[in-house]
């Protein structure tokens, strides 16, 4: 019956790799397009989140709360690949679920008005609850991932694959890193960071997506029977 149901699991397994893959692209493509053609909205300046309000912000909603979805099942699909050589690793999949549920909640919880956006708003505006709950759920996008990098490294150095070590931490060290100079310039704390802030954001989530991609990739590449 083991035998049997082989073929089943495996695809099943490849399905969810594939979500993986996919949620990263797709997360980045809406909201470079949405950043490009927003009015008043200064993709350099303004976070990722703040696409999320005024009357079009359903569309940033729906793409924090699919691509979710999407990194939930791709993390399940490492989950199962845990037997694989590099993939041998139970926390790894785990932040990377907790991403997924971070970008949920991110989803269902709209950010506050930050550095002037929407028109007509403070660079500062006072806090509410649900921007609260919204940062807080993002948070794992900027922390968990770059620390499943990290683990994933030292699953790929156990494999014996120097070019994963590499990359892997590469990214972790760049994602931090962007997401602090991205911090700096929202809180003010920084004013020659302010005007850049959104451009630092950005990079830090297309680098830690950007790694998930091809991560999930590589899952799918050495998949072995089990």
């Amino acid at each position: 019956m083991d035998v049997q149901n082989r073929p089943f699991r495996s695809r099943t397994r490849t399905g969810l790799l594939r979500c993986g893959v996919v949620a990263g692209p797709l997360f980045s493509s809406v909201f470079l397009v949405e950043g490009a053609v927003r009015s008043d909205y200064h993709p350099l300046r303004h976070p990722i989140s703040s696409l999320s309000l005024g009357p079009t912000g359903w569309t940033q909603r729906a793409n924090f709360l699919l691509t979710g979805g999407l990194y939930v099942a791709g993390a399940v699909g490492l989950w199962q690949s845990r037997t694989q050589p590099g993939l041998d690793t139970r926390a790894g999949p785990i932040l990377l679920g907790t991403v997924g549920i971070g970008l949920i909640g991110a989803g269902v919880f709209r950010c506050d008005p930050i550095n002037g956006y929407p028109p007509g708003t403070t660079d500062m505006s006072a806090r509410t609850p649900a921007g609260h709950l919204h940062d807080g759920f993002s948070l794992p996008v900027f922390l968990c991932l770059p620390a499943a990098a990290v683990i994933y490294a030292h699953a790929a150095s156990r494999a014996g694959d120097p070019t994963w070590v590499i990359g892997s931490l590469t990214v972790a060290v760049t994602q931090l890193a962007a997401f602090v100079a991205a911090g700096a310039g929202f809180s003010q704390e920084q004013p020659a960071l302010v005007s850049s802030a959104g451009a630092f954001q950005r990079a830090s989530v297309i680098a830690g997506f950007g790694w998930l991609s091809a991560w999930c990739i590589h899952a799918l590449r050495i998949q072995r029977p089990v």
